[in-house]
C-alpha cells in the first residue's frame, strides 16, 4: 500500500537556517519559564525562522501525549495525570516578557484527564488576557474526544482563533492517525466551535505527501468549507525520524499554488499552502 523507501528532498525543501541573537533570546526565556514548544517537540522546519523573528508555539500540558499518530515526533506515552498548575501564570509572564501581539498555544492529546485538559487551556487563555489584554491568542487544541461541554470551556474563555487539525483524508486516517481520532470526529469539533459561537475563528490544518490522491485533498477542503472553517493551512509531510512514516510524495510549489486556489475557488476565506507551511506558520499575518 505504502512506499517503505526514502525519498530524496528536493531543493525548494532544502532549508538555509537563519542566524539572530532573537533565537538565543526566545531559548533561554522558554528554558527559564520551564515551557515546551511544538516547534522542538515536533521538530518543525521553521524554527529558526520563527524564533529569529520572536514567535513560538508554546506547547502547554506536558510534552508527552497520550495518542501515537504515525507522522508526529512528539514523545507518546501516559503522563499519569500530571498537570503543573502554575503553567497558565508561566505562559502568560513569558508572552509580557516577549512582548507578543499574537500567541499561540498548543498541546499534547492528555487522554488521561477527566476533561481531556480544557479546563487548563482556559485557564492559560484567562491568565494571558490578564497579563496582556492587547494580545490575540490562537490555541491549536486536540480534539477533547469531541465533547461539546469541554469545546464549550474554550469558546466560554474567548481566544481570537481556535485551531483543530484534520491532519489527513478520510481514507488514511484510521492508518496515519491515533486510532481514537477520528475525520468526522475532527469535523464535528470545528462545527461545534461555530455553533457555540459564530464569531470565533475556526482553522484546521492538513499535510500532502503521506498516500493521498488529488481528489481526496479537493474532497478534504470541501469538507472543511462544510464544517465553516474560516483559515486552511496545507504543508508537505516530512518524515521526522525512520520509524514514522515514509514520505509518499513530494509536491511542487506549484502545486501547493493549486491547492489554493481550489479552496479559494470553493469559499475559503484563507489558504496558507506551501511546502514548509505548518499550523502556526505565520499566524499572526494571516487575519
Amino acid at each position: 500500500m505504502f512506499k517503505r523507501t526514502h525519498l530524496n528532498k528536493p531543493e525548494w525543501l532544502k532549508i538555509k537556517i537563519p542566524s539572530g541573537d532573537a533565537f538565543k533570546d526566545v531559548y533561554e526565556l522558554l528554558k527559564k519559564y520551564r515551557l515546551s514548544t511544538v516547534c522542538q517537540e515536533a521538530r518543525c522546519p521553521n524554527i529558526h525562522e520563527c524564533w529569529n523573528r520572536k514567535s513560538a508555539t508554546i506547547m502547554i500540558l506536558g510534552n508527552v501525549c497520550t495518542r501515537a499518530c504515525r507522522f508526529c515526533a512528539v514523545e507518546s506515552g501516559n503522563p499519569k495525570g500530571v498537570v503543573d498548575p502554575e503553567e497558565p501564570k508561566r505562559v502568560a509572564e513569558v508572552v509580557k516578557k516577549i512582548g507578543l501581539k499574537y500567541i499561540v498555544i498548543t498541546s499534547v492529546d492528555r487522554d488521561d484527564l477527566d476533561d481531556f485538559g480544557s479546563g487548563h487551556y482556559a485557564e492559560t487563555i484567562r491568565q494571558i488576557k490578564a497579563k496582556n489584554p492587547d494580545t490575540k491568542i490562537e490555541i491549536l487544541v486536540p480534539d477533547f474526544s469531541a465533547h461539546v461541554d469541554y469545546i464549550k470551556k474554550i469558546v466560554d474563555a474567548q481566544p481570537y482563533v481556535i485551531g483543530h487539525n484534520i491532519e489527513t483524508v478520510e481514507r488514511l486516517t484510521a492508518y496515519i492517525r491515533d486510532r481514537r481520532c477520528g475525520y468526522k470526529k475532527s469535523l464535528d469539533v470545528l462545527k461545534s466551535i461555530k455553533e457555540i459561537d459564530g464569531t470565533i475563528y475556526t482553522k484546521s490544518g492538513f499535510m500532502v505527501g503521506l498516500g493521498e490522491e488529488k481528489d481526496e485533498i479537493n474532497e478534504t477542503l470541501k469538507d472543511l468549507k462544510d464544517a465553516n472553517v474560516d483559515i486552511v493551512t496545507i504543508g508537505q509531510y516530512l518524515q521526522p525520524t525512520k520509524k514514522h512514516h515514509y514520505v509518499q510524495r513530494y509536491y511542487s510549489p506549484e502545486e501547493f499554488s493549486e491547492f489554493k486556489k481550489i479552496g479559494e475557488g470553493i469559499g475559503i476565506q484563507n489558504i496558507i499552502s506551501g511546502p514548509l507551511v505548518r499550523s502556526s506558520y505565520h499566524a499572526a499575518e494571516v487575519l
